[in-house]
């Protein structure tokens, strides 16, 4: 079964290879219902997980509140969820009203939909199959009450399997950030983040680079556990942006912990990565706004 599958995808990517339409091939995309009415769609990636890319989602989408945007989170990383607690919704469940879910709201605005919203307990294990994942992610967007939203930043799952396949081919993805590490065998995965992209027609707005670096607390050095960064070379080497370096930071990490990225984050946190979303999307509009004049 697991070969199959396996073969599907690579059928699935070889039409978008020799140039198929991307709606042409795979699910149908996911449809906005009439209490939704969501302007742009970003994604945050990364070819493997545990390199922070949650925590990059989280604090792009604070900032983006911050400038008074209206964001909303779709946490697609289905079984590893952790938008919910280091955003304070911890403990707290999406409600439904006549069968439409209605997302959980942080103290700063901030919309979220997550599986760890639905479970009857947070810590449950989530072990489904690739459908029914494919299914929960359509709830989170089809059957869901977003309102208007400036922009839903998707929290992608780590990888380039099948359910990443999934998100790329249903959600309208404007264009995705990268998330990466400094360790070499993350820097070779970054590739496969950027190709497959580029598979997908989906335009990479650049890398960031997590765990780069630690301050001293007590003279300010940074100090490069991992070497020299790596963040200009890999965004060389993709021809993309390099949209920032963030330190191991314990505060940020606590604060996570702790449900208070919100109240914690400092303020003009990766600014690079905050104007290429918002360069993106108001590009898409003007560019919009021109094909209906004409």
């Amino acid at each position: 079964m697991a070969d199959a599958n396996e073969e599907k995808i690579k059928r699935e990517m070889d039409e978008v290879l020799h140039g198929r339409s991307k709606a042409a091939q795979g699910p149908a995309g996911f449809k906005q219902n009439e209490y939704t009415k969501i302007h742009h769609v970003i994604g945050v990636i990364s070819g493997k997980g545990g390199v922070g890319k949650s925590f990059v989602c989280g604090s792009l989408a604070v900032e983006l509140a911050r400038s008074g945007a209206r964001v909303g989170i779709l946490d697609a990383d289905i079984t590893g969820p952790s938008i919910p607690k280091m955003l304070g919704l911890a403990g707290e469940r999406a409600t439904a009203v006549n069968d439409i879910l209605v997302p959980a709201t942080t103290k700063g605005g901030i919309e979220v939909m997550s599986a760890n919203l639905v479970l009857e307990n947070e810590t449950d294990p989530i072990v489904w199959r690739g459908p029914v994942i494919a299914g929960a992610l359509r709830q989170f967007f089809e059957e869901c009450a977003w309102g208007e939203l400036d922009y839903l930043l998707v929290d992608m799952p780590p990888g380039t399997g099948d359910v990443p396949l999934t998100v790329f081919q249903s959600l309208p993805i404007e264009g995705v950030v990268v998330v990466s590490s400094p360790q070499d065998l993350v820097q070779m995965v970054v590739g496969k983040a950027f190709n497959m992209a580029s598979m997908m027609s989906v335009p990479v707005l650049g890398l960031v680079e997590n765990m780069a670096y630690v301050t001293c607390p007590h003279c300010g050095e940074k100090i490069w556990p991992y070497g020299p960064s790596h963040l200009a070379q890999t965004a060389d080497e993709y021809g993309i942006d390099a949209l920032g370096e963030l330190p191991i930071d314990p505060a940020l990490a606590a604060a996570c912990d702790h449900g208070t990225l919100e109240d914690e984050l400092p303020q003009g946190f990766l600014p690079k990565a905050v104007e290429a979303v918002v360069s993106t999307c108001e590009f898409d509009d003007a560019k919009a706004s021109s094909g209906a004049a004409e």
